[in-house]
């Protein structure tokens, strides 16, 4: 993959339904608040981003498989087993986002009612029709995934421009700034930071299975840092600015219609801009369906990857039938993105600390498949990774309490720092009884 091609495949990761969501739910906190909000989280979520990739740019291996060399062989399922389950869910949260996008479209076409008025054929139809075109993109790998992603960068900038136009057609930039979330719905910055962090860390732990495809370092990891943080601000700007615009203009602020479908319905950008919104949904889950099946193929190393690819895109089907069985999908999605916070961030911290303090950039590639070899460990497992994620955890948890914390600037990265210090002291002290 040349270095427009990871820039072209991290600007459509981010450059999508989910993006404008998440720019949608922080409007809550108002454009001061979450302007800054996005613009830090993303650029230190992403520069992990390039640390990541430079691992797999380095060894060439997908990261659910680098992850044996820090918690071991068999202890490489636990952080596998998240990736899966949390990249089926993104996978399933832009379906049905999507799906809301192709209801509106079938409400126009044969009057049916549309999801937001309560109907739920056009919903279910749509989620068919978005799994049919994720088994498209994903049925050659990573060369379906490639081609996608360079035709979804073109749709992504014409889309962000138009809407902006649209938007500052009806209300001004003085009116945005001026505007302030309800206090019954209002979120602080450090809830702000939560939510963004986990949206964006969910890359990392998949940097490196296309950084590995990388013809240059550069590629890997400053173009993959640009692209996923070029696809970052503009949809979640674009998501931010099109809620507080809608607000102004109805006069009301809900944060469950901070959907890309219903906040186009109510600028008046008629159909093409609903299946744009289809089409990126597609490019996103291409790298959200590589990324699972990715992981499934190193939990199961005699599947291949298309078929797991498959297989996890029948599996994000069903899922995406899940926030139906929620009040609204907004509770369906923000009990999600608190679990990925909770199980990323330590993770993420444990192997970046294991890669570039304590093994300084080097790892024996033909260590990394043998049993009762350097990375067995303890029957397979290196507990004291284990541990200290599992600490993480709880310290996500209880900082969750701790008022002046969480709400100012989050729980996520402070539990990073602090589950990556722990790992460091604890492989420091102990280091030599798991080898």
């Amino acid at each position: 993959m040349s270095n427009w091609d990871m820039f072209a495949t991290w600007i459509g990761a981010n450059a999508n339904n989910g993006t404008w969501y998440i720019g949608g739910v922080i409007a809550a906190a108002g454009i001061y608040t979450a302007s800054t909000t996005l613009i830090t989280t993303g650029i230190i979520s992403y520069i992990f981003l390039a640390l990541a990739s430079y691992m797999g740019y380095k060894t060439g291996l997908p990261m659910m498989t680098l992850t044996r060399a820090s918690f071991g062989l068999k202890g490489s399922f636990g952080p596998s087993i998240i990736n899966m389950v949390q990249f089926i869910g993104w996978a399933a949260a832009n379906t049905f986002i999507a799906a809301i996008s192709i209801s509106v479209i079938f409400k126009d076409l044969f009057n049916w009612t549309s999801y937001a008025d309560g109907g739920k054929t056009g919903l279910v139809v749509g989620i068919i029709i978005m799994s049919l075109l994720h088994l498209a993109s994903i049925s050659l790998g990573e060369k379906s995934v490639r081609m996608i992603e360079r035709v979804g960068i073109i749709l992504v900038i014409i889309f962000v421009i138009w809407e902006a136009i649209v938007v500052f057609q009806h209300v001004s930039l003085d009116q945005i700034f001026d505007w302030q979330a309800p206090k019954s719905v209002r979120i602080s910055s450090g809830e702000a930071i939560d939510i963004l962090a986990a949206f964006n860390l969910a890359w990392v732990t998949a940097s490196s299975d296309f950084s590995r495809f990388a013809k240059k370092k550069s590629g890997g990891t400053t173009w993959s840092f640009l692209g996923a943080n070029v696809g970052l601000f503009s949809f979640a700007f674009i998501g931010l600015l099109a809620t507080i615009g809608t607000a102004v203009m109805n006069q009301a602020f809900d944060p469950n219609d901070s959907d890309p479908s219903t906040i186009a319905s109510k600028l008046g950008l008629g159909i093409i801009a609903l299946l744009v919104i289809i089409i990126t949904s597609a490019t996103a889950n291409a790298v959200n369906l590589m990324a699972a099946g990715s992981a499934l193929t190193n939990m199961w190393h005699k599947l291949k990857l298309t078929p797991a690819l498959w297989i996890v895109t029948l599996i994000a089907t069903l899922v995406s039938f899940i926030p139906l069985l929620f009040a609204t999908f907004l509770d369906a999605f923000t009990v999600f993105l608190d679990y990925i916070g909770m199980f990323l961030g330590p993770e993420i911290a444990v192997f970046l600390v294991d890669y570039f303090i304590i093994r300084k950039g080097q790892y024996e590639i033909s260590e990394i498949t043998k049993v009762s070899g350097k990375y067995w460990y303890a029957s397979g497992i290196n507990w004291l990774a284990i541990a200290s994620w599992a600490v993480g955890i709880i310290l996500y948890f209880s900082l969750k309490s701790v008022f002046w914390i969480s709400q100012t600037i989050g729980v996520t990265f402070v539990t990073m720092v602090l589950s990556g210090v722990i790992y460091y002291i604890l492989t420091k002290v102990f280091g030599k009884y798991v080898k």
